[in-house]
């Protein structure tokens, strides 16, 4: 006869810590860099479970590694990159994160309507996109293409796009590429290798596993990379993604940023409390990659493999990027309502740019004068960039585009409740058609 010991009840995940707790992270186990192996991209899927579970990491000084393993301490997953793109990567975080403070400013100044950031995660966007740019020769931004969230911004600054048109788009201004027809911070520049955003989340993943199924179908090597957060692991976006990945194993990186909170529901919501959200790609079928998301060397290395692998046609990898969102979810969020105040102080994994600058100094590889001219330089040229794009106007200053954008890029024969709604604003949209004036 079986006794039930325990009442029977619904359980409902409860994160570790609330406001005016103190952070709790000991759940989280954090390997030494010379624990993860690095196999060959040849690997079959299922063998690559060990990395689901634990965690591809290269800089041994988080705030929870022993400072004696700083330099001391190896990791077969180095990609011993030059101090020249180690800087590279310093200055990209660092004008992503400077850029992203100067876009939260301008819309507390209402000169925006929003502002979304990536504090304390900028090495999983640039190292990444550096990564897929510089894995073969011939193929990079405009070639390979990424399908980000919100929250990736990091891969324009490190593809060289233009910090200007990045701050017009914020701004809804004359200089927007996308006159004003999309969020702030939901930037499209194709070619610079950076899908459209969609605002909702899991919508990525779908759509590059298809632009990936492409490449295949036309005989190319060229790599989807698709970002998607924690939270839309449990969406049927995702698992549809999954699916088709694992069938069809088109040239596809899978990237799942773990940031810990989706908005204000923790990752157990989604599943994370039970297991690895990179065990989801072991379950498919698919190659699986644990990263710490604040080193950004592990960061390169784990894309790179992942590249190299799509490339040679054995198929998808899922990477889990395991980091934490320091800043609020956007500019509409209080994080202080669902969360410590301090808990980003405490994550065990550090701050991203702090730890590339601290071992390039242990390492001897460069000075923290360097460093700081770098930060000062990144400053000024973002300072720069904000002016010249202020200068093409705000939303504080009124919409300064024409109503006919409204209308525009939608139909190519526009419906008359349109037609309708256009002449309330003294549009003829008919009359533009009839000239061959209308953009379809």
């Amino acid at each position: 006869m079986t006794t039930h010991q325990t009442e029977l009840r619904l359980h409902v995940p409860e994160p570790t810590a609330r406001p005016g707790e103190e952070p709790d992270f000991s759940s989280l186990a954090v390997p030494n860099v010379d624990e993860t192996p690095k196999p060959g991209i040849d690997i079959p899927a299922f063998d690559t479970y060990p990395l689901a579970t634990g965690m591809v990491r290269v800089m041994a000084n988080s705030p929870v590694d022993p400072p004696s393993a700083a330099v001391a301490k190896t990791s077969a997953w180095d990609p011993e990159l030059s101090t020249a793109d180690k800087l590279a990567g310093y200055r990209n975080m660092m004008v992503t994160r400077i850029i992203e403070e100067q876009f939260l400013m301008l819309q507390r100044q209402g000169k925006a309507a929003f502002a979304v950031r990536s504090l304390g995660e900028e090495a999983v966007a640039v190292s990444a996109a550096m990564a897929v740019d510089a894995s073969t020769p011939g193929y990079g931004p405009g070639k390979d293409m990424h399908f980000p969230t919100y929250r990736q911004a990091g891969i324009l600054v490190a593809n060289r796009h233009s910090l200007v048109e990045m701050t017009c788009q914020m701004l809804s201004n004359t200089g927007d590429r996308l006159k004003g027809a999309q969020l702030p911070g939901l930037h499209s520049v194709t070619e610079a290798g950076f899908f459209s955003v969609s605002g909702n989340l899991g919508t990525q993943m779908i759509q590059a596993v298809g632009w990936g199924m492409a490449s295949a179908i036309e005989g190319k090597r060229n790599v989807a990379v698709a970002w998607t957060g924690e939270g839309a692991t449990a969406e049927n976006d995702f698992h549809s993604a999954m699916v088709f990945a694992s069938v069809y194993q088109p040239p596809a990186i899978l990237n799942v940023v773990n940031n810990q909170w989706a908005i204000s529901s923790f990752q157990g919501i989604a599943g994370g409390m039970n297991s690895p959200f990179a065990q989801r790609g072991i379950g498919y079928g698919i190659a699986t990659l644990r990263v710490d998301g604040n080193d950004f060397l592990a960061g390169y290395a784990a894309t790179q493999w992942a590249t190299e692998r799509a490339r040679a046609g054995y198929g998808p990898t899922l990477i889990e990027w395991v980091t934490y969102r320091a800043a609020s979810h956007s500019s509409s969020d209080d994080p202080s309502r669902y969360r410590p105040k301090n808990a980003a102080d405490s994550w065990p994994l550090g701050d991203p740019v702090q730890r590339l600058a601290d071992h390039m100094l242990a390492t001897g590889e460069v000075s923290q004068a360097e460093l700081d001219q770098i930060r000062a330089e990144a400053e000024s040229t973002v300072e720069a960039a904000v002016t010249e794009a202020e200068e093409m106007g705000t939303i504080k200053d009124g919409i300064n585009t024409p109503p006919r954008e409204m209308f525009q890029h939608v139909y190519a024969t526009p419906p008359p409740h349109l037609v309708e709604q256009a002449a309330s604003c003294g549009e003829d949209l008919l009359a533009d058609l009839n000239t061959g004036g209308h953009d379809h």
